[in-house]
Protein backbone atom coordinates (compact mmCIF):
# COMPACT_ATOMS: atom_id res chain seq x y z
CA UNK A 1 0.00 0.00 0.00
CA UNK A 2 1.02 3.36 -0.47
CA UNK A 3 1.99 4.32 3.02
CA UNK A 4 6.25 3.52 2.65
CA UNK A 5 6.57 7.76 4.02
CA UNK A 6 4.22 7.52 6.83
CA UNK A 7 5.70 4.01 7.63
CA UNK A 8 9.57 5.66 7.49
CA UNK A 9 7.49 8.69 9.73
CA UNK A 10 6.77 5.96 12.40
CA UNK A 11 10.31 4.33 12.80
CA UNK A 12 11.71 7.87 13.10
CA UNK A 13 9.04 8.99 15.82
CA UNK A 14 7.25 12.07 12.90
CA UNK A 15 3.99 12.49 13.39
CA UNK A 16 3.26 15.38 11.89
CA UNK A 17 0.97 14.67 9.02
CA UNK A 18 -1.75 17.25 8.75
CA UNK A 19 -5.16 16.50 7.78
CA UNK A 20 -6.60 18.45 5.16
CA UNK A 21 -9.62 21.23 5.67
CA UNK A 22 -11.68 19.58 3.00
CA UNK A 23 -11.26 15.97 4.65
CA UNK A 24 -12.21 17.23 7.84
CA UNK A 25 -15.57 18.88 6.85
CA UNK A 26 -16.34 16.23 4.85
CA UNK A 27 -16.51 13.31 7.45
CA UNK A 28 -17.53 16.38 10.07
CA UNK A 29 -21.04 17.14 8.42
CA UNK A 30 -21.78 14.01 8.06
CA UNK A 31 -22.63 13.51 11.83
CA UNK A 32 -23.97 16.60 11.50
CA UNK A 33 -26.70 15.66 9.32
CA UNK A 34 -27.85 12.62 11.51
CA UNK A 35 -27.94 14.93 14.75
CA UNK A 36 -27.83 18.08 13.68
CA UNK A 37 -27.14 19.08 17.65
CA UNK A 38 -24.39 16.56 18.56
CA UNK A 39 -21.84 19.16 19.05
CA UNK A 40 -24.42 21.97 20.35
CA UNK A 41 -23.49 23.12 23.93
CA UNK A 42 -20.48 20.87 24.09
CA UNK A 43 -16.82 21.34 25.22
CA UNK A 44 -14.50 20.01 22.47
CA UNK A 45 -10.95 19.01 23.11
CA UNK A 46 -8.70 18.56 20.22
CA UNK A 47 -4.96 17.10 21.49
CA UNK A 48 -2.43 16.48 19.58
CA UNK A 49 -3.11 19.46 17.29
CA UNK A 50 -1.14 22.96 16.60
CA UNK A 51 -3.82 25.69 15.41
CA UNK A 52 -0.65 27.20 13.13
CA UNK A 53 -0.82 24.18 10.68
CA UNK A 54 -3.45 22.25 11.42
CA UNK A 55 -6.92 22.20 10.22
CA UNK A 56 -9.00 20.94 13.02
CA UNK A 57 -9.23 23.90 15.17
CA UNK A 58 -9.37 26.18 11.84
CA UNK A 59 -12.25 24.12 11.03
CA UNK A 60 -13.97 24.00 14.83
CA UNK A 61 -13.46 27.66 15.19
CA UNK A 62 -14.81 28.63 12.06
CA UNK A 63 -18.08 26.56 12.85
CA UNK A 64 -17.92 27.60 16.49
CA UNK A 65 -21.47 29.48 16.45
CA UNK A 66 -23.06 27.39 13.99
CA UNK A 67 -22.54 24.21 15.30
CA UNK A 68 -23.30 25.76 18.88
CA UNK A 69 -20.17 24.78 20.60
CA UNK A 70 -19.83 25.83 24.66
CA UNK A 71 -16.06 25.56 24.81
CA UNK A 72 -13.29 24.55 21.77
CA UNK A 73 -9.72 23.35 23.38
CA UNK A 74 -6.81 22.52 21.09
CA UNK A 75 -3.54 21.63 22.58
CA UNK A 76 -0.04 21.38 20.97
CA UNK A 77 3.50 19.08 21.32
CA UNK A 78 6.73 21.21 22.43
CA UNK A 79 9.44 21.14 19.79
CA UNK A 80 11.85 20.15 21.92
CA UNK A 81 10.35 17.05 23.20
CA UNK A 82 9.50 15.64 19.87
CA UNK A 83 11.62 12.38 18.95
CA UNK A 84 11.82 14.18 15.33
CA UNK A 85 13.35 17.57 15.17
CA UNK A 86 13.32 19.39 12.22
CA UNK A 87 14.12 22.97 12.19
CA UNK A 88 12.17 24.53 14.19
CA UNK A 89 10.75 28.52 14.10
CA UNK A 90 7.86 30.38 15.78
CA UNK A 91 5.16 31.45 13.82
CA UNK A 92 4.91 35.32 13.84
CA UNK A 93 1.60 34.70 15.12
CA UNK A 94 3.70 33.66 18.19
CA UNK A 95 6.49 36.23 18.12
CA UNK A 96 3.96 39.00 18.12
CA UNK A 97 2.18 37.92 20.97
CA UNK A 98 2.91 39.52 24.10
CA UNK A 99 3.01 36.65 26.05
CA UNK A 100 5.98 34.88 23.31
CA UNK A 101 8.66 32.99 25.43
CA UNK A 102 11.98 31.99 23.39
CA UNK A 103 12.55 29.29 26.15
CA UNK A 104 8.68 28.53 26.26
CA UNK A 105 7.91 28.18 22.86
CA UNK A 106 10.88 25.15 22.10
CA UNK A 107 10.57 23.91 25.48
CA UNK A 108 6.66 24.00 26.32
CA UNK A 109 3.40 23.13 24.66
CA UNK A 110 0.42 25.15 23.90
CA UNK A 111 -3.18 25.63 24.67
CA UNK A 112 -5.56 27.43 22.76
CA UNK A 113 -9.14 28.26 24.19
CA UNK A 114 -12.54 29.68 22.34
CA UNK A 115 -15.27 30.99 24.15
CA UNK A 116 -16.56 34.07 22.74
CA UNK A 117 -16.35 37.01 20.78
CA UNK A 118 -13.19 38.42 22.04
CA UNK A 119 -12.55 40.93 19.26
CA UNK A 120 -15.78 42.49 19.56
CA UNK A 121 -16.54 41.73 15.48
CA UNK A 122 -20.02 40.05 16.26
CA UNK A 123 -18.94 36.97 15.41
CA UNK A 124 -16.59 33.68 17.11
CA UNK A 125 -13.84 32.58 14.95
CA UNK A 126 -10.33 31.59 14.89
CA UNK A 127 -9.21 35.02 15.81
CA UNK A 128 -10.91 35.11 18.98
CA UNK A 129 -8.93 32.06 20.14
CA UNK A 130 -6.81 32.53 23.17
CA UNK A 131 -3.49 31.09 24.12
CA UNK A 132 -0.66 30.24 26.30
CA UNK A 133 1.79 28.38 27.27
CA UNK A 134 1.27 25.41 28.79
CA UNK A 135 3.15 24.42 32.15
CA UNK A 136 4.50 20.98 30.88
CA UNK A 137 5.05 20.06 26.95
CA UNK A 138 1.98 18.80 25.59
CA UNK A 139 2.56 15.40 25.94
CA UNK A 140 -1.85 13.75 25.41
CA UNK A 141 -0.21 11.68 28.15
CA UNK A 142 0.17 14.64 30.56
CA UNK A 143 -1.60 15.57 33.58
CA UNK A 144 -2.19 18.63 31.92
CA UNK A 145 -3.66 17.27 29.33
CA UNK A 146 -5.37 14.14 31.32
CA UNK A 147 -7.58 16.98 33.17
CA UNK A 148 -8.63 18.68 29.71
CA UNK A 149 -9.58 15.43 28.42
CA UNK A 150 -11.81 14.72 31.44
CA UNK A 151 -13.36 17.40 31.55
CA UNK A 152 -14.45 17.55 27.71
CA UNK A 153 -17.26 16.09 25.92
CA UNK A 154 -16.14 15.09 22.45
CA UNK A 155 -12.15 14.37 21.31
CA UNK A 156 -11.34 14.94 17.94
CA UNK A 157 -7.74 14.64 16.54
CA UNK A 158 -5.36 13.13 14.02
CA UNK A 159 -3.02 11.61 16.89
CA UNK A 160 0.60 10.55 17.02
CA UNK A 161 0.77 8.10 13.98
CA UNK A 162 3.55 6.05 15.93
CA UNK A 163 1.27 6.42 19.12
CA UNK A 164 -1.99 5.31 17.58
CA UNK A 165 -2.87 2.28 20.37
CA UNK A 166 -1.85 4.27 23.37
CA UNK A 167 -3.99 7.42 22.56
CA UNK A 168 -6.80 4.92 21.71
CA UNK A 169 -6.29 3.24 25.05
CA UNK A 170 -6.18 7.00 26.73
CA UNK A 171 -9.49 6.97 25.15
CA UNK A 172 -11.09 4.56 26.04
CA UNK A 173 -9.97 4.86 29.81
CA UNK A 174 -12.19 8.03 30.15
CA UNK A 175 -15.00 6.55 28.44
CA UNK A 176 -15.14 9.67 26.13
CA UNK A 177 -17.31 10.43 22.48
CA UNK A 178 -14.57 10.87 19.96
CA UNK A 179 -13.54 10.98 16.47
CA UNK A 180 -10.49 10.27 15.15
CA UNK A 181 -7.91 9.25 12.07
CA UNK A 182 -5.93 5.95 12.17
CA UNK A 183 -4.18 3.48 9.37
CA UNK A 184 -7.11 1.06 7.81
CA UNK A 185 -3.86 -1.70 9.12
CA UNK A 186 -5.30 -0.64 12.79
CA UNK A 187 -8.74 -2.71 12.19
CA UNK A 188 -6.47 -5.76 12.95
CA UNK A 189 -4.80 -4.56 16.64
CA UNK A 190 -5.77 -6.54 19.32
CA UNK A 191 -6.28 -3.05 21.09
CA UNK A 192 -8.75 -1.90 18.52
CA UNK A 193 -10.66 -5.00 17.27
CA UNK A 194 -12.61 -6.17 20.31
CA UNK A 195 -14.36 -1.96 20.09
CA UNK A 196 -15.59 -3.36 16.77
CA UNK A 197 -16.75 -6.24 17.60
CA UNK A 198 -18.93 -5.02 20.45
CA UNK A 199 -19.61 -2.22 18.42
CA UNK A 200 -18.24 0.38 21.42
CA UNK A 201 -16.52 2.01 18.58
CA UNK A 202 -17.03 1.78 14.11
CA UNK A 203 -15.85 3.54 10.95
CA UNK A 204 -16.33 6.40 10.15
CA UNK A 205 -18.30 8.18 7.03
CA UNK A 206 -15.44 8.39 4.62
CA UNK A 207 -15.28 5.26 2.44
CA UNK A 208 -12.25 2.77 2.47
CA UNK A 209 -12.09 2.86 -1.43
CA UNK A 210 -10.63 6.06 -1.06
CA UNK A 211 -7.08 6.82 0.38
CA UNK A 212 -6.41 10.12 2.23
CA UNK A 213 -4.01 12.72 1.34
CA UNK A 214 -1.80 14.25 3.81
CA UNK A 215 0.02 17.49 4.33
CA UNK A 216 3.72 17.75 5.66
CA UNK A 217 5.76 20.19 7.23
CA UNK A 218 8.79 19.06 5.69
CA UNK A 219 9.09 19.26 1.97
CA UNK A 220 8.28 16.46 0.31
CA UNK A 221 10.54 15.41 -2.86
CA UNK A 222 8.63 13.24 -4.45
CA UNK A 223 11.29 11.98 -6.74
CA UNK A 224 12.79 10.37 -3.42
CA UNK A 225 9.44 8.21 -2.55
CA UNK A 226 7.72 5.50 -4.61
CA UNK A 227 5.33 7.37 -7.02
CA UNK A 228 2.42 5.47 -5.04
CA UNK A 229 3.36 7.20 -1.78
CA UNK A 230 2.32 10.76 -2.81
CA UNK A 231 0.00 12.02 -5.03
CA UNK A 232 0.55 15.87 -6.14
CA UNK A 233 -2.67 18.42 -6.81
CA UNK A 234 -2.40 22.34 -8.20
CA UNK A 235 1.45 21.56 -7.88
CA UNK A 236 1.33 20.50 -4.24
CA UNK A 237 2.76 17.10 -2.75
CA UNK A 238 0.79 15.21 -0.60
CA UNK A 239 1.44 12.34 1.03
CA UNK A 240 -1.18 9.37 0.77
CA UNK A 241 -2.30 6.77 3.18
CA UNK A 242 -4.96 4.11 3.37
CA UNK A 243 -6.02 5.65 6.79
CA UNK A 244 -9.93 5.98 7.59
CA UNK A 245 -11.89 7.59 10.21
CA UNK A 246 -12.73 5.71 13.75
CA UNK A 247 -15.45 6.92 15.91
CA UNK A 248 -18.57 6.51 18.60
CA UNK A 249 -20.71 8.76 17.40
CA UNK A 250 -23.70 7.90 15.78
CA UNK A 251 -24.09 8.68 12.04
CA UNK A 252 -26.51 7.49 9.01
CA UNK A 253 -24.56 5.23 6.66
CA UNK A 254 -23.61 2.93 9.29
CA UNK A 255 -27.81 1.81 9.63
CA UNK A 256 -28.36 1.25 6.18
CA UNK A 257 -28.29 -2.02 5.59
CA UNK A 258 -26.50 -4.02 2.23
CA UNK A 259 -28.62 -5.13 -0.42
CA UNK A 260 -27.50 -8.67 -1.04
CA UNK A 261 -28.72 -11.35 -3.03
CA UNK A 262 -29.25 -15.07 -2.27
CA UNK A 263 -26.98 -18.07 -2.66
CA UNK A 264 -28.31 -18.80 -5.86
CA UNK A 265 -28.61 -15.26 -7.06
CA UNK A 266 -24.93 -14.60 -6.68
CA UNK A 267 -23.41 -17.99 -7.61
CA UNK A 268 -25.88 -17.06 -11.60
CA UNK A 269 -25.79 -13.28 -11.44
CA UNK A 270 -22.27 -11.98 -9.25
CA UNK A 271 -19.67 -11.64 -11.76
CA UNK A 272 -17.43 -12.23 -8.73
CA UNK A 273 -18.35 -15.44 -8.39
CA UNK A 274 -18.12 -16.42 -12.02
CA UNK A 275 -16.96 -19.75 -12.06
CA UNK A 276 -18.28 -21.28 -8.76
CA UNK A 277 -21.30 -23.33 -8.44
CA UNK A 278 -21.06 -23.02 -4.66
CA UNK A 279 -19.48 -21.09 -1.97
CA UNK A 280 -16.39 -22.63 -0.51
CA UNK A 281 -16.23 -23.82 2.92
CA UNK A 282 -13.53 -23.78 5.39
CA UNK A 283 -11.91 -27.58 6.03
CA UNK A 284 -11.83 -27.25 10.42
CA UNK A 285 -14.40 -24.34 11.16
CA UNK A 286 -17.66 -24.10 10.15
CA UNK A 287 -18.09 -21.02 7.81
CA UNK A 288 -18.17 -20.29 4.32
CA UNK A 289 -15.69 -18.14 2.57
CA UNK A 290 -17.23 -14.87 1.23
CA UNK A 291 -14.05 -13.42 -0.77
CA UNK A 292 -16.40 -9.79 -2.12
CA UNK A 293 -18.75 -7.72 0.32
CA UNK A 294 -21.05 -7.76 -2.49
CA UNK A 295 -21.07 -11.31 -2.54
CA UNK A 296 -22.89 -11.89 0.86
CA UNK A 297 -25.37 -13.96 0.82
CA UNK A 298 -28.73 -12.73 2.15
CA UNK A 299 -30.19 -16.23 3.15
CA UNK A 300 -27.21 -17.66 4.39
CA UNK A 301 -27.73 -18.25 8.27
CA UNK A 302 -23.88 -19.67 9.50
CA UNK A 303 -20.81 -17.58 10.24
CA UNK A 304 -19.14 -16.23 7.03
CA UNK A 305 -15.60 -15.12 6.56
CA UNK A 306 -15.29 -12.04 4.89
CA UNK A 307 -12.66 -8.78 3.51
CA UNK A 308 -11.86 -6.36 6.59
CA UNK A 309 -13.37 -4.03 3.84
CA UNK A 310 -16.52 -5.13 5.23
CA UNK A 311 -16.59 -3.12 7.62
CA UNK A 312 -16.90 0.13 5.37
CA UNK A 313 -20.20 -1.15 5.02
CA UNK A 314 -21.05 -2.80 8.12
CA UNK A 315 -24.71 -2.42 9.78
CA UNK A 316 -25.01 -3.21 13.34
CA UNK A 317 -28.78 -3.95 12.94
CA UNK A 318 -28.18 -6.16 9.71
CA UNK A 319 -24.95 -8.19 10.62
CA UNK A 320 -23.27 -9.47 14.19
CA UNK A 321 -19.98 -9.60 14.46
CA UNK A 322 -19.11 -12.98 15.81
CA UNK A 323 -14.61 -12.63 15.75
CA UNK A 324 -11.71 -12.31 13.21
CA UNK A 325 -9.49 -14.92 11.87
CA UNK A 326 -6.54 -13.82 13.44
CA UNK A 327 -8.08 -14.49 17.18
CA UNK A 328 -6.05 -16.81 18.55
CA UNK A 329 -8.75 -19.72 18.45
CA UNK A 330 -9.02 -18.66 15.09
CA UNK A 331 -5.65 -18.14 14.07
CA UNK A 332 -5.03 -21.82 12.69
CA UNK A 333 -7.85 -23.03 11.05
CA UNK A 334 -6.56 -24.21 7.60
CA UNK A 335 -8.60 -24.17 4.30
CA UNK A 336 -7.83 -25.74 0.83
CA UNK A 337 -9.63 -23.38 -1.12
CA UNK A 338 -7.15 -21.14 -1.16
CA UNK A 339 -4.69 -23.15 -3.09
CA UNK A 340 -6.70 -21.94 -6.70
CA UNK A 341 -7.93 -18.57 -5.61
CA UNK A 342 -5.28 -15.37 -7.03
CA UNK A 343 -3.48 -13.93 -4.69
CA UNK A 344 -0.49 -12.19 -4.35
CA UNK A 345 1.58 -13.73 -7.42
CA UNK A 346 4.97 -12.83 -5.34
CA UNK A 347 3.99 -15.10 -2.28
CA UNK A 348 2.50 -18.26 -4.42
CA UNK A 349 6.05 -18.12 -6.17
CA UNK A 350 7.88 -17.77 -3.11
CA UNK A 351 6.26 -20.88 -1.59
CA UNK A 352 5.42 -23.02 -4.40
CA UNK A 353 8.64 -23.84 -5.84
CA UNK A 354 9.07 -27.06 -4.15
CA UNK A 355 5.56 -28.95 -3.13
CA UNK A 356 3.09 -27.77 -2.38
CA UNK A 357 1.57 -24.94 -0.29
CA UNK A 358 -1.73 -23.47 1.66
CA UNK A 359 -3.49 -20.50 3.32
CA UNK A 360 -5.07 -20.80 6.50
CA UNK A 361 -8.36 -18.35 6.86
CA UNK A 362 -6.37 -14.96 7.71
CA UNK A 363 -4.24 -15.91 4.53
CA UNK A 364 -1.20 -16.97 6.08
CA UNK A 365 0.63 -18.98 3.27
CA UNK A 366 1.71 -21.98 5.21
CA UNK A 367 4.57 -24.40 3.62
CA UNK A 368 7.64 -25.99 5.99
CA UNK A 369 6.49 -24.27 8.88
CA UNK A 370 6.80 -20.92 7.01
CA UNK A 371 4.04 -17.72 7.61
CA UNK A 372 3.34 -15.00 5.43
CA UNK A 373 0.58 -12.99 5.70
CA UNK A 374 -1.39 -12.17 2.64
CA UNK A 375 -5.04 -10.72 4.31
CA UNK A 376 -7.55 -11.69 6.93
CA UNK A 377 -10.90 -12.02 6.92
CA UNK A 378 -13.80 -10.61 9.92
CA UNK A 379 -16.49 -13.52 11.27
CA UNK A 380 -20.08 -12.57 10.77
CA UNK A 381 -23.32 -13.77 10.94
CA UNK A 382 -26.85 -12.35 9.50
CA UNK A 383 -28.72 -11.33 12.84
CA UNK A 384 -32.21 -11.49 10.91
CA UNK A 385 -31.81 -15.10 9.68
Amino acid sequence: MANSNLTEAKRAKNDEFYTQYHDIEKEITAYLDYNPDVFRGKTILLPCDDPEWSNFTRFFAQNFQRFGIKKLVSTSYAPESKKYKGDYQPSFFEINAPQYDEDKTKQNGKIFILTHDKTGDGKVDVDDLDWRYLEGDGDFRSEEVIKLRDEADIIITNPPFSLFREFLAWLVEANKLFVIIGNKNAITYKEVFPLLKENKMWVGTTSFNKDMLFISKEKIDPTTLPSSATRTVDGVVYLRSPSIWLTNLDHGRRHEPLKLMSMEENLKFNKKMKGKDKYDKYDNYDAIEVPFTDAIPLDYEGVMGVPISFLDKYCPEQFEIVGMCENEDLYSLKTKVYTTIECKQAYIDKFKKKGTYDLNASGVVIREGLKEKVYQRVLIKNKNL
